[in-house]
């Protein structure tokens, strides 16, 4: 398997066009059950390109955005780099580069599947101040409409990996044993994206587990990817529906 740090180094231009973002509604849920009020600091764990970090900058904290992979780390500052806010640092989440007891929270967007569960934990309960909180985030794509299941099997069929690295791999007993022995809530958001044929491709492409657009396996992806467009498409778009999870709780 590549090497989780680099999967997405020439994937960065579809990610940050296609990749769903996260609902405004987690912030004011964060706020009301854990009182993570404006001018905590958040260290956004496995940043990317700043999808989950410009959520908490839009609302007015401060993040320090970690993440290990250049190419991901130079897009967010390009992208987010107007926010005062904002500190961009080249770290992973066994070994962050942050203070101890530095940050009131620790989110990670899409990224925990990742990490070295064991060495993970170990670092967060160093860096986090003693009511801290651990935020995990995951968009998880709906199967349930016909579209859907044919979509996933679509990546089921052309994907390198898929079925290794995803990260509904990460069972909530998996979860759960990160924080005991303290507990951790589960909340769920409604959330979309409608897409043209073009941004369907891109969402596609943007997960490290497809074939780019340069390597073996691209064209049979995408003559079924069309097939599968024009047979669901109203209107010349389909819309990808999310679950995204929310799993939150104290590691001290």
């Amino acid at each position: 398997m590549q090497n989780s740090k680099e999967r997405f180094s020439n994937r960065v231009a579809d990610y940050v066009k296609y990749r769903p973002g996260y609902p405004p509604g987690i912030i004011n849920f964060l706020r009301e059950k854990y009182k993570l009020d404006i001018g905590r600091v958040i260290a956004d764990v496995g940043a990317g390109t700043g999808i989950s970090t410009e959520l908490f900058l839009k609302a007015g904290y401060s993040v320090i955005a970690i993440e290990p992979n250049e190419e991901m780390r130079e897009k967010a500052v390009e992208l987010l780099g107007m926010y005062k806010g904002l500190k961009v640092m080249d770290g992973a989440a066994e070994q962050t580069g942050l203070e101890h007891e530095s940050v009131n929270a620790i989110v990670c967007g899409q990224a925990f599947h990742w990490f070295d569960v064991v060495k993970t934990k170990v670092e967060f309960k160093r860096i986090l101040k003693q009511d801290g909180i651990v935020v995990l985030i995951w968009n998880e794509r709906k199967t349930v409409s016909a579209f859907e299941k044919d979509y996933d099997e679509l990546i089921v069929k052309h994907a390198k990996d898929y079925v290794k690295v995803d990260h509904r791999n990460i069972s909530m007993e998996h979860i759960t044993a990160f924080y005991r022995p303290q507990e951790c809530e589960l909340k769920i958001f409604e959330n979309s994206q409608i897409f043209n044929y073009n941004g369907l491709e891109g969402r596609l492409l943007s997960s490290s587990y497809m074939p780019q657009r340069d390597e073996d396996g691209y064209a049979a992806m995408a003559e079924d990817l069309k097939m599968l467009f024009d047979k669901y498409e109203v209107d010349g778009t389909v819309t990808i529906y999310y679950d995204t999870k929310v799993y939150m709780g104290r590691l001290k």
